[in-house]
């Protein structure tokens, strides 16, 4: 087989991410309330020219910094509003995130540790659909997890044992550039995640100083001076208003809960074990039982280190022309110290920890909360699929395990088509959520060919079982994440516009509809952006037009349309200047004609 050079291992990499992650993007409309409403900030910075301050509904906006929103906001700059542009930066993220834990783990472990980092990242499945979506989380936690790798590259640990002085500044101060980036995409949490695992390290440590004080100032610098750009702007322009609803905003998401996002204090275990499938699987595996070398390994680095004593060159996989080849002894795993690879280890296990900690004890419970262990699972995962791939054996019970999960998977996309096409099976359970019901009204076609997505997640499991049931490891990993990648994609091309099809569609479709007309389109006793986004609301002119009780009594200039949940029916009919027009799917639309 043709050899590969590192720079070609690398473009191909980035051209199957562009596959798997661009196609489709704008195939379905965004979903509330988190895509809908960053995309719909970016186009309020497109419609009012004011790229400085996130406002949403024309009014600021304290949650969020604004750099993701300027990364959208140029996407639609360039492709237009819509669906596509809002979520072309993920894909685009989902590409470079790809190739730097290729580089990284090569750099850490070997090409073959790199290669085996991408496959379980894009091969499981909330890492991989993430890079699909319009929201934060993607660039955040890259941005947090390069600032946590300089910031090791800075300490005086075993890991960067053999950098220089100089080495270990830059480093300091890339961490810094990475940390102030993250802040600027999602406010303080960017510090508070590496701080506390910076802490626990610490203890671990026994309390002895790890990293050169100077070295931190110098870190905490350059972090303050990436958003104190923004933040100095702001201040300037509009006082400190932001900044204090900022800082009050962050401390009631971590200290209460959020629009009814609750959950019990396992919700992000199990977020992680199932979403994160099939890599979850081998990262508990390696948290129960670390993986060692096989004794060939541990040959191969003997023979190397023999070779460096005798001033030959060492073959420990990586040769000198950055060329990739399928020999068995070039694949394998450099010679890194024991101490040094426990570092690496142990860091990262700190940041799974931390991030699963902090977030199960955190009020609010959203899937995406704990979206950063996805890096530190992915690489406990790669060190098991080494270790298998250089002559280690599977657990039985991690085989097992591997089957529930992937069975849930396949019931899931295998029922979901039938249920579809016999809604009245549903309907029992929903009798007490009118809302619900109405949502099973929506006209959704379903052909029974969704069902492939099943079928296909069958096969993984079936060529899953079948290769390490014969210990044929290789071929296993390859099929199993490989396949699951594909699986993602084949879901999402089936069911997600279906899905959207029964929660949101009828209204999106009715925000879409009034795009041009000169009116005023609210939502009442429910919470959405579609309304702005969708109907392409321009700049508010008058002031009154904040008020709803003002747009649903007070002398307005145009039409207001009003749309509400079949649940709020009653309550919204005893407007007196509300007038129905029409139901659809769950959803209410009311008129007012202006005096």
């Amino acid at each position: 087989m043709r050899k590969l050079s590192k720079l070609q291992v690398q473009l191909m990499i980035a051209l199957v991410a562009a596959l798997l992650f661009i196609p489709g993007l704008g195939a379905v409309h965004l979903f509330d309330w988190d895509e809908i409403n960053f995309a719909e900030i970016a186009r309020e910075m497109l419609a009012t020219n004011n790229w400085l301050q996130p406002q949403i509904g024309y009014v600021p906006f304290h949650e969020k910094p604004p750099l993701f929103m300027w990364m959208q906001a140029g996407s639609m700059s360039a492709f237009g509003v819509n669906e596509f542009a809002a979520r072309l930066p993920n894909a685009l993220c989902g590409i470079i995130t790809l190739l730097v834990l290729f580089r990284i783990g090569m750099r850490m472990r070997g090409r073959l540790f790199g290669l085996l980092w991408v496959l379980a990242y894009v091969g499981s499945i909330l890492p991989h659909l993430y890079f699909r979506s319009g929201i934060i989380d993607p660039w955040f936690n890259l941005f947090i997890f390069l600032g946590f790798l300089a910031f090791i590259h800075m300490s005086d640990t075993a890991v960067s044992a053999d950098l220089s002085s100089r080495q270990k500044n830059i480093a300091a101060a890339l961490a810094g550039l990475w940390l102030g980036l993250a802040v600027l995409t999602k406010g303080p949490v960017g510090i508070l995640i590496p701080a506390l695992g910076a802490l626990v390290y610490w203890v671990m440590n026994r309390f002895r100083l790890y990293v050169s004080i100077p070295r931190v100032l110098l870190m905490f610098a350059v972090l303050l001076i990436v958003p104190g750009i923004w933040f100095g702007a702001d201040l300037l322009q509009n006082g400190p208003t932001f900044i204090t609803a900022f800082f009050w905003r962050q401390v009631a998401m971590l200290s209460s809960e959020d629009a009814g996002h609750g959950g019990f204090i396992g919700y992000h275990f199990v977020v992680l074990l199932i979403g994160c499938f099939p890599a979850s699987i081998f990262a508990l595996q390696e948290m129960l039982k670390r993986a060692r070398p096989p004794l060939s390994v541990l040959d191969c680095a003997r023979t190397d280190k023999g070779a460096q004593a005798a001033g030959q060159q060492p073959d420990n996989g990586q040769p000198d022309n950055g060329q990739l080849t399928t020999d068995n002894r070039q694949l394998t795993t450099p010679a890194l110290s024991a101490v040094e690879g426990d570092n690496y280890r142990k860091w990262m296990l700190i940041l799974f920890w931390v991030v699963l900690i902090l977030f199960s004890l955190v009020q609010t419970k959203i899937v995406h909360y704990s979206s950063l262990a996805y890096f530190p699972l992915t690489f406990l995962a790669a060190l098991q699929l080494e270790h298998l791939w250089n002559g280690g054996r599977a657990t039985l019970w991690s085989r097992l395990l591997m089957g529930a999960i992937g069975t849930l998977f396949a019931l899931v996309t295998l029922l979901l088509p039938y249920l579809g096409m016999h809604p009245e099976l549903l309907a029992p359970l929903l009798k007490n959520d009118a809302f619900a019901q109405g949502n099973l009204m929506a006209e959704v076609h379903w052909t029974g060919w969704e069902a492939l997505a099943g079928v296909w997640m069958v096969v993984i499991l079936y060529l899953g079982h079948r290769f390490f049931s014969r210990a044929e490891y290789r071929s296993g990993i390859i099929s199993l994440f490989g396949g699951t990648a594909l699986f993602v994609t084949i879901t999402l091309y089936y069911f997600i516009n279906n899905i959207e099809g029964y929660s949101q569609r009828a209204a999106v479709e009715f925000f879409q509809q009034r795009q041009g007309e000169n009116c005023y389109v609210i939502t009442k006793n429910y919470k959405s952006y579609a309304q702005w986004f969708y109907s392409l609301t321009p700049p508010l002119t008058d002031p009154h037009a904040y008020s709803e009780e003002w747009l649903l009594h007070g002398e307005v200039d145009r039409p207001v349309y009003v749309v509400c949940k079949v649940t709020s029916a009653e309550e919204v009919a005893t407007i007196p200047t509300l007038k129905e027009i029409g139901r659809k799917n769950g959803f209410v639309f009311w008129k007012r004609q202006a005096p």
